[in-house]
């Protein structure tokens, strides 16, 4: 496969999870919002925080304006120049399965052009307005029919590889900067054990953890048991160690780390080291700051991961990112618009 070829498979799998992952982030806000139980600004700047453009957004309007549910919404739903938001994430996906036309299945090619063809109807427009939560359960559905499309339709070669590296890396990253965000919010908010379990359900309902969690937890619900689960859990496949493990198999495939004869990948080894590191952590994780510690260090190497992925493997190496804040949440030193590669506008030019 040759490396323009490989690029565009793993940005579609990358943007293609992120239009889920923004979906399911603005529905479980939104809910969020409903109940009341914290300041609108805090509710609403999580979102952005998560995305990764609080700066940008900061720009654009005013930051009193991370308050403003509606305007919000509108940045990481529709702004066509936020790489983060739904719109533009699902112009990537099919951006980049356009230009591997030939590769990707019929059924896929198919399913993406729906996605891409409701977004612009009206009719998407009116069910926003009306309906939102019904309109973020749909784009899920999209992505999710998308993905199971690709999964059973496609030849399981080096393609298919490339597309499941980029929907795991882009799945890492989201969890890990998911729940470093929680973790930094509630250490500004007073103790109070019904605040905190509302605030780790919601994390749990945004990486789609809720049932799976309560089934392995026999309902208790504790800050260690809820970190531990989306970091450890090795069966659930939206937690930091199944993505790893399943990544790094990915990878495997693509370029066995035992030939001799190619050169080795750095971030082959670098993700593998990771994988390593989360292995060895306690199953319990108590101690705050210990946990945004290692979240940290998860997206500062998942990032580096991928840009030296960018630059053995791909057409377009990754933009160089900031380290992340030592006293903020990992997610802002990083912005999806800093580590977004030209995947998806390789083929206007």
């Amino acid at each position: 496969m040759i490396s323009r070829v490989a690029d565009h498979c793993f940005w579609l799998g990358r943007y293609l999870e992120r239009a889920e992952s923004s979906s399911r982030v603005l529905r479980v806000t939104s809910a969020l919002a409903l109940d009341g139980i914290l300041p609108p600004a805090q509710v609403w700047g999580s979102a952005l925080t998560v995305s990764g453009e609080d700066e940008a957004f900061a720009v654009l309007y005013q930051h009193a304006a991370r308050g403003d549910g509606e305007l919000v919404q509108q940045y990481l739903t529709w702004n066509t120049e936020n790489p983060a938001s739904i719109v533009r994430s699902a112009s990537g996906v099919r951006e980049n399965a356009r230009s591997i036309r030939e590769v990707v299945a019929l059924e896929v090619w198919e399913a993406i052009n729906e996605f891409h063809l409701w977004l612009q109807d009206k009719r998407s427009l009116a069910e926003y307005g009306l309906h939102r939560d019904s309109f973020y359960r749909q784009v899920r559905e999209f992505s999710q029919l998308i993905l199971g499309t690709i999964q059973n339709s496609m030849l399981h070669d080096n393609a298919f590889d490339f597309i499941s590296l980029g929907v795991l890396l882009e799945r890492l990253g989201q969890t890990a900067r998911i729940l470093d965000v929680h973790h930094h919010a509630l250490l500004q908010l007073p103790t109070s054990v019904v605040l905190e379990e509302t605030l780790w359900l919601s994390l749990l309902r945004a990486c789609s953890g809720f049932e799976p969690f309560m089934k392995r937890s026999a309902g208790r619900v504790t800050p260690s048991a809820v970190a531990a689960f989306l970091i450890l859990e090795p069966k659930f496949p939206r937690s930091i160690r199944f993505c790893l493990h399943h990544a790094c198999r990915r990878l495997a495939s693509i370029r066995s780390p035992d030939e001799a004869v190619l050169p080795k990948l750095l971030s082959q080894r670098r993700l593998r080291a990771l994988e390593s590191f989360i292995a060895e952590q306690p199953r319990w994780l108590e101690g705050r700051e210990s946990l945004h510690g290692l979240l940290t260090h998860v997206v500062e190497e998942t990032a580096s991961a991928c840009e030296e992925l960018g630059r053995e493997l791909l057409a377009s190496p990754a933009m160089p990112a900031g380290p992340a804040k030592a006293d903020a949440p990992a997610v802002e030193g990083q912005s999806q618009s800093q580590t977004e590669t030209q995947g998806a506008d390789a083929s206007q030019s």
